[in-house]
């Protein structure tokens, strides 16, 4: 490979960085592994009784790690050590021992099931399939005698370059030695985009070719342009980098409130988890909570708290917003690849397509009520204006009837628009809500029929695609014409150049990880709201992502 040869893949967080590659192995010892097989178990029972007491452990320190952190990191490494425990996964390495296989053997075996079962389902749940590998790793070393692999730690600023990561490697990332992001797997919503948009670090993923990457290469990463050169002139790439931390100096300067140059207000808000993350959001330059997922506060719950215990657990994301600001509540999201213990179904064919979300209440109309009485109670508590609104919203009947329940509560009532019928149907849905809003992590996946952890379909799970601004363009006019708030919640109002485009259709606000405000911000506030719809104009009339980017790109930069 020259020394002046580039690569290129979807950029999911903008920036640059300039730093030597570390590569991420996920390997167990062959060495290790030949040895534990040779000395094998004397039964069964004795080998079963091995695995369990390896995947508990590898489930403890999972679970140990997401009560030391919160938001998606907690999401995410909460979810593995759930996977890690799986009653399912467990029972296909029983089956495989007692058919005589060795314990290595009925374990890899087991995963290759449950990889095939997820996959085959697609959507949300073929995310899973890295989880389980991750899993498979982890436990492996265990029982094994060595340390659970994962990404290095390296002792200087430098770039983690890897085929994929999993969840809770990228769960524990930490951006004062990681100062970038580059995988050859994974799309523009994964959850190392995710993790990576929580940290504020440039990454860039789906990159071809990275394998031939050799740890100690120094890479230049664009965040912005997708492109990673390698063994750039120290010289251009050290000032690019001076150029992008002043811009960030500036950036950290901005205080709010949202606002374009010549004085549109835009709400810029925080997605939150749990009251840890309700409490650092609150102390940004934010107007509130555009998104509390209130799923992620039971991933690790077998029974349904009671409505009292849930207004205590939302009182903690409520409080801290007190005053001027509010607090956009969603009901739980589960289902698909966030499994609830006491709400969601098991044995679906596709969950992603299946009872998930709001279609929960429909044979369990308690469930709903229940979680209502405890966010109207919380609501009371704290004196802070409370919004509700409810995921996987497919026809206007299901909105108005989700409606009248939170109005009962004394609150104001919403949905999210994640299905392309409900874009399709946002005047309407209008008539009966009081607002929307836009899930764009859902909506690009399910306009595009591509699973979003496909790498091969990297370039349709992204939010520039001309099909989702379609349809995101369609729900901003409904809202501007019914005069309601319809704004974005999903993983697209990050990102600062798609943001103003995004207000330049009549979106209202914008939630995010805490640590993407301050760029959108700065960002709004160079661009007129001419800029932003002239922006909203090229995105819309551009054939593909790239030359959505570009367009836009061109469009700020003239001003």
């Amino acid at each position: 490979m020259s020394p002046t040869s580039s690569l290129s893949g979807t950029p999911v967080v903008p920036g640059v960085a300039y730093a030597p590659a570390v590569i991420a192995t996920v390997s167990v010892s062959p060495t290790a592994v030949a040895a534990f097989e040779q000395a094998g178990f004397p039964d069964a029972e004795s080998a079963l009784a091995a695995y369990d007491d390896a995947a508990a452990a590898t489930a403890e320190g999972l679970a140990a790690r997401a009560a030391h952190t919160s938001g998606a990191a907690a999401e995410v490494l909460t979810a593995t050590a759930g996977l890690a425990k799986d009653k399912g996964l467990r029972a296909a390495v029983k089956k495989r021992l007692a058919a005589g296989d060795p314990l290595l053997t009925a374990f890899g075996a087991a995963v290759d099931q449950f990889a095939g079962v997820f996959t085959s389902m697609g959507g949300l749940m073929a995310e899973r399939v890295t989880d389980l590998h991750d899993i498979q790793r982890r436990v492996t070393a265990r029982l094994v005698g060595e340390p659970e692999p994962g990404v290095p730690e390296p002792d200087e600023p430098s770039v983690l370059v890897a085929e994929d990561l999993a969840p809770a490697d990228t769960a524990g990332l930490d951006a004062r030695t990681v100062v970038a992001l580059v995988t050859e797997k994974g799309g523009p919503t994964s959850h190392t985009a995710i993790i990576a948009r929580q940290l504020g670090i440039p990454c860039v993923v789906g990159v071809s070719g990275l394998s031939a990457v050799r740890g100690g290469t120094r890479l230049l990463v664009d965040g912005t342009t997708g492109e990673i050169t390698l063994e750039p002139d120290e010289q251009k790439a050290s000032r690019l980098v001076a150029d992008a931390r002043a811009g960030r100096e500036a950036l950290d300067r901005w205080t709010g409130p949202g606002r374009t140059a010549d004085g549109t207000p835009v709400k810029l808000l925080a997605n939150v988890a749990d009251g840890a993350s309700a409490t650092s959001a609150a102390a940004g330059p934010v107007e509130g909570v555009g998104l509390f997922r209130t799923e992620l506060c039971f991933l690790n719950r077998k029974d349904e708290p009671s409505a009292e215990e849930q207004a205590d657990i939302y009182s903690g994301v409520l409080g801290p917003f007190g005053g001027d600001r509010y607090v956009v509540v969603r009901t739980l999201d589960a289902g698909s690849d966030k499994p609830i213990a006491f709400a969601t179904h098991e044995g679906e064919e596709n969950p992603a397509l299946g009872v998930r979300g709001l279609r929960l209440s429909f044979d369990n109309p308690g469930l709903l009520e229940r979680q209502l009485a405890g966010i109207a109670a919380a609501a009371e508590r704290t004196g802070t204006e409370t919004w509700v609104m409810a995921p996987m919203v497919a026809t206007v009947a299901e909105a108005a009837e989700f409606a009248g329940q939170v109005r009962a509560h004394g609150l104001k009532a919403g949905v999210m628009v994640e299905i392309p019928s409900a874009a399709l149907l946002a005047h309407q849905m209008l008539e009966v809500v009081d607002f929307l809003s836009i899930g764009t992590n859902d909506l690009t996946q399910y306009t595009m029929a591509a699973d979003r952890m496909a790498t091969d379909l990297a370039h349709l799970t992204d939010a520039w695609q001309p099909a989702v601004l379609q349809l995101i363009a369609i729900t901003a006019e409904a809202g501007k014409i019914a005069g309601k708030s319809v704004g974005v919640c999903g993983e697209a109002a990050a990102d600062p150049m798609l943001a103003a485009a995004l207000v330049g259709m009549g979106i209202t606000s914008l939630s995010m990880a805490l640590a993407a405000v301050r760029p959108v911000g700065a960002q709004l506030a160079a661009v007129t709201m001419d800029t932003c719809e002239r922006a909203a104009e090229a995105a819309l009339g551009a054939v593909d992502p790239r030359a959505a980017r570009v367009a836009v790109r061109a469009v700020l930069s003239a001003g």
